[in-house]
């Protein structure tokens, strides 16, 4: 049987640092990612993203290395986020380094559902220049 993990993000702007999170995850199993819908972006980063979710979904859908992308929860309720977990569960959770993941709460949900997967956090890649921030405001200032 085939192994599964499970990367999550926006995605907004695809750059090298997705690149290198979303193929550290792939190391791990089929990769399934959940791409975030725009309401939870608005909710979380407080902004609306630059592409709509379906133009990212297809983005990373098109990756060789992903299995399958789909998108996130609706998240009206902390645990709603956690649903899509208990849909495909997976073997390993992959999440960027500087993801505001709850670990121990997700934990303690998935545990209460009855799945135990390995939680990795993925290893930074060159963190200083590809993070979608600090991207988003070297593109503001060139144009």
């Amino acid at each position: 049987m085939q192994r599964i993990s499970m990367a999550f993000g926006t995605f907004d702007i695809l750059h090298p640092g997705h690149i290198s999170y979303l193929r550290e995850a792939s190391r791990h199993g089929k990769l399934i990612v959940v791409v975030s819908r725009d309401r939870s972006v608005m909710r979380i980063k407080h902004r609306k993203p630059v592409f709509g979710q379906s133009s990212r979904l297809a983005t990373v859908a098109a990756l060789r290395f992903v299995h399958r992308a789909v998108l996130g929860g609706t998240a009206r309720k902390p645990t709603d986020m956690y649903r899509i977990i208990l849909k495909f569960r997976p073997d390993t959770l992959v999440f960027g380094y500087d993801q505001k993941a709850d670990l121990p709460r997700i934990r303690e949900f998935l545990e209460k559902n009855g799945i135990r997967p390995k939680i990795i956090r993925a290893k930074p890649f060159n963190k200083n220049y590809y993070k979608s921030s600090k991207l988003a405001r070297r593109i503001v200032q060139n144009l």
